[in-house]
């Protein structure tokens, strides 16, 4: 029989949503229920839909659920004809047979993944009989945090259709009393004001019910026949009553709450690290421009703060602290709004700066906070992400938090996550969207007003503690410490915080209190608290740690997620399915992997590479098919046809690179590296000129006319192609340590390279350039031991296990070779052996793939050799005239300075470079790095 699939989608504590396809008489949701408890601050909810097949045939029923990227999934279950069908939580080795399965038919095996900023989306599906019924249940579980003063809780509805049944429950039980609650969003407006009730019970318990009506759910704004598409957003705070904070227990366990009140607030230092490198052009300089001055407004005068930007070079304001008083706000917002982007990125070198501007500024009854904001990696100076990590620690010693923002998805939030757990403070991703500068000014509202510093949290007569100390409170936001009590004994339970508050030493106590015991609370919910924080806590710890104290860590927070059956990113969810449908297994994302790309308006390609350089549409749409455009003698040409924004037009002259490898455009305009500005009738030099990033605009200074991809204005006429272009030229990077630019080399297309071989390890990954895709591999094989073989092109990955060869395609699957694991993700092709993980990053421009390797992580044992296993160069300069020279391990090179793109990061950002020959970059031969056969 045929199959048609019948989408639901549910969103749950953040978001509540369901989708279905165009036609609803195949299907009908009879009810759909959202239920959250929250009680002290942990909620816990549960998604219900119950689905009724209308068909005289099988149909397949799609289930979809968004949940909050902090909660975790605990339950998951389908009840299809009087049989309960339920997920199984497993350490991920366990599923991996499973999972392995599953992607090897084609199958959706990857169920969770990331949608957005707050967002997760977990997804299976199941067979139904004619005229049958199924309900879904999901449950998951989330401590909310208190952010400026209070806790939200956010439910968006978007059911697609209006649904007869539909409630959402929301039941918050604090015993320390509500102090406020409110309802606000869409979905209290209009029709559906008077939809939304909410109760309370002498202060501590609250219960809101939604229950729109079918013809709500019609009128209501921005409703139809779809149904309901808005936002319930509750928001509440709890009293505070005493300064100890609130204490609960239960079935011995304990968790505490601590936000004091009534404190002056502490004068704090700030010193802010902006990223002002050229991959933050355009909107991200802007957004941060305006945050920043806005930032800036708010800064009371009794603080002293630093202002940095950073490029591969260091650029004050002041070199030292200053008061925030109006002379000297005044003056910083002037250099706020100066900022442009340029360069490449020297975090190392921006945050010891920041480090040593705060180090010689201690200030008695302040607090120092470093902010740093970038969005990319470091591409210049010190690039070792550990060594970088290393001095940051050694430079702050403790005595400060930093606080990293990672602006949009290029960034290795990975790399900043770590540096600012090992540095006592947070990460936080600012998303490239209209609000970004709110973002920016949001987080640090949060960090503006420190009330207490170095918090110590001791609690006599309780052992398996999370997290107790704290470098800082701010206000608004909450302290949170769970254990257990030993001998299950209350009595002998004495909690007490110290801390420092402005000048003085202060102590919170209060030994004639009463720790208020929760024993109505049936489902061991202050012991899931417990396990929650502590599984947190442990993940964040397993990031910053190495060898056997990492292992110890992440089995600990393993058998925890296996206890209580968490969904984490040490376990799997095995989504067990009728007899004869195929199993799913459902994985945790990390943060910062990638949600699908949305096309640009138009349907125009943004930059689309050919012939060896690069086009760039000046239309929204391109006009009638062109000549090729070609780098000339190494280099990158650009292409701007005419045509009205949104109209095909008439195909424009070509324009080509300069020899050499430079991006100018002869006889045509130049664009200047540091001020993003052209010029008009001028050969182009290689010191001057950068590449055009795609989406970017272009400056004519003369009239300020801009130039994008959707812009119809054109760049003057340029100097025609030659008859025969120059051979493909791949230029690589390599980093050096210590030194202001890296090095960079050439290499001919259709090289077939020994990328790495680890002979400890039985690895051999060799690649074959592409012969007409400038910065691509044609082809990429790995060898692994003697049975084993993995082929990556453009058509897919292709697996040889003795006589036994699969092709796997798609967006996302797993395949595994004894300890060879190759998972494709996305935009990268994560291949591990043991502790060595190299990735394939794969850059997509006009729907064709460009594959570059990258070493991630190098294995503990140094016997590694090719492209890949290349050290860091140390070099000096020995020479500036009348030609440049280096002098590396006693040899003094020639060099010129050029331009290379770094293909180890998906946004491909253009790093000055000094260029040398292959053989001197290498130190050695070229055919040593060579192999007759992949």
């Amino acid at each position: 029989m045929g199959s048609a699939v019948v989408q639901i989608t549910l969103f749950g504590l953040l978001l509540a949503l369901v989708i279905a396809l165009p036609n609803k008489d195949d299907w009908d949701i009879y009810n759909f229920y959202i239920n959250s408890t929250v009680t002290s601050r942990y909620a816990t909810t549960v998604v219900t839909s119950r689905v009724a097949n209308r068909m005289n045939e099988p149909k397949e029923i799609e289930f979809q659920v968004r949940i909050p990227k902090n909660a975790f999934i605990s339950k998951f279950r389908m009840h299809i004809d009087g049989q309960d069908y339920n997920g199984v939580v497993k350490a991920k080795e366990q599923a991996q047979q499973q999972y392995t399965h599953a992607v090897s038919r084609g199958q959706s095996a990857g169920l969770v993944s990331s949608v957005g900023r707050t967002l997760e989306e977990f997804k299976t599906s199941v067979t139904v009989a004619a005229h049958k019924k199924v309900t879904f249940e999901l449950t998951y579980e989330e401590l909310l945090k208190r952010r400026l003063g209070k806790y939200e809780l956010q439910i968006h509805a978007r059911p697609m259709q209006p649904v007869k049944d539909f409630k959402v429950d929301v039941h918050i039980n604090e015993n320390a009393g509500i102090n406020f609650i409110e309802v606000k969003g869409g979905l209290t407006t209009g029709v559906l004001a008077n939809t939304t009730t909410i109760q309370k019970d002498a202060d501590k318990q609250a219960w809101l019910y939604f229950y729109p009506t079918e013809d709500q759910q019609k009128t209501c704004q921005g409703c139809g026949d779809q149904g309901l598409n808005g936002d319930l957003v509750i928001v509440y705070d709890v009293n505070r009553d005493t300064s100890l904070g609130d204490i609960k227990t239960s079935d011995g366990y304990f968790v505490h709450h601590f936000a004091p009140y009534n404190l002056p607030r502490i004068p704090k230092n700030v010193v802010f690290i902006i990223d002002q490198s050229g991959s933050m052009h355009g909107k991200k300089i802007q957004q941060t421009r305006t945050a920043l001055i806005h930032i800036l407004k708010d800064l009371a005068e009794d603080d002293y703060f630093g202002l940095i930007t950073f490029d591969s070079s260091i650029f004050h304001w002041k070199r030292e602290l200053v008061q925030a008083t109006e002379e000297n706000l005044g003056s910083a917002r002037t250099f706020a709004r100066a900022i442009q982007d340029r360069g490449a990125t020297d975090i190392n070198a921006a945050v010891l700066e920041g480090a040593r501007m705060l180090n010689l500024h201690p200030r008695e009854g302040s607090a120092s906070i470093l902010i740093l904001l970038t969005d990319g990696d470091p591409t210049t100076g010190v690039t070792n992400l550990e060594t970088i990590q290393s001095n940051v620690r050694k430079a702050i010693a403790d005595k400060f938090p930093l606080y990293c923002l990672g602006f949009g998805f290029d960034v290795n939030f990975e790399f900043l996550e770590k540096m600012s757990l090992q540095n006592n403070g947070v990460a936080r991703r600012i998303y490239e969207d209209s609000d970004a500068d709110l973002q920016l000014k949001g987080f640090y509202e949060e960090v503006a007003t420190p009330l207490l510093t170095d918090v110590t949290m001791t609690y006599v007569g309780s052992t398996n503690l999370t997290q107790t100390t704290f470098s800082q409170y701010y206000n608004g936001s909450e302290i949170v410490v769970a254990g257990q009590l030993i001998d299950n004994n209350v009595e002998t339970f004495i909690p007490q915080v110290v801390a420092i508050s402005k000048n003085q030493r202060i102590v919170f106590s209060d030994p004639t209190a009463t720790t208020e015991s929760t024993k109505t609370v049936s489902d061991n919910r202050i012991q899931r608290v417990w396990a929650y924080l502590t599984v947190k806590q442990l993940l964040e710890k397993e990031l910053q740690l190495s060898g056997p104290e990492k292992d110890k860590v992440e089995k600990e927070a393993l058998r925890l997620s296996l206890k209580y059956s968490f969904v984490t990113p040490l376990t799997s969810m095995v989504v067990t399915k009728p007899q004869g449908e195929n199993t799913d297994v459902l994985h945790k994302p990390k943060e910062g992997e990638k949600p699908d790309p949305v096309r640009p308006r138009g349907g125009a390609p943004q930059v689309m590479g050919h012939g060896g350089g690069y086009r760039l549409f000046a239309g929204s749409l391109p006009g009638p098919p062109d000549p090729p455009d070609m780098g000339y003698g190494g280099g990158y040409g650009f292409f701007l046809p005419g045509g009205q924004p949104g109209l095909p037009g008439p195909p424009g002259p070509p324009v080509m690179g300069y020899a050499g490898g430079s991006y100018g455009i002869p006889g045509g305009v130049t664009r200047h590296r540091d001020t993003g500005r052209l010029r008009q009738g001028q050969e182009p030099s290689m010191a001057t000129m950068a590449p055009v990033y795609p989406g970017q605009s272009i400056i004519l200074p003369e009239d300020g006319v801009g130039v994008s991809h959707e812009d119809h204005s054109l760049l003057p006429p340029a100097t025609p192609l030659p008859a025969t272009p120059a051979p493909i030229l791949h230029r690589f990077l390599l980093k050096t340590v210590n030194s202001s630019l890296p090095l960079c080399f050439d290499l001919p297309g259709s090289v077939s390279l020994k990328l790495l071989h680890h002979p400890n390890r039985e690895l051999s990954v060799n690649g074959e350039l592409d012969s007409v895709m400038r910065g691509s591999f044609k082809r990429i094989v790995i060898h692994f031991k003697t049975e084993h073989h993995v082929e990556i092109d453009a058509k897919g990955i292709t697996i040889r296990n003795g006589q036994t060869e699969t092709h796997h395609t798609g967006d996302n699957f797993v395949v595994t070779a004894e300890s060879l694991t190759v998972n494709k993700r996305d935009k990268e092709i994560d291949v591990s052996v043991g502790d060595l993980r190299m990735a394939i990053l794969i850059q997509v421009i006009a729907a064709e793939e460009f594959h570059w390797p990258v070493l991630r992580q190098k294995p503990s044992d140094t016997n590694i050799t090719g492209i890949l296993a290349l050290e860091p160069v140390v070099y000096e300069e020995v020479q500036q005239t009348p030609s440049r020279k280096l002098k590396i391990n006693n040899q003094e090179i020639d060099v010129t300075r050029s331009i290379v793109f770094d293909h180890s990061i998906i946004s491909l950002p253009a790093l000055d470079c000094w260029l040398m020959s292959a053989e001197s970059a290498l130190q050695g031969s070229l055919d040593d790095f060579i192999v007759t056969q992949l």
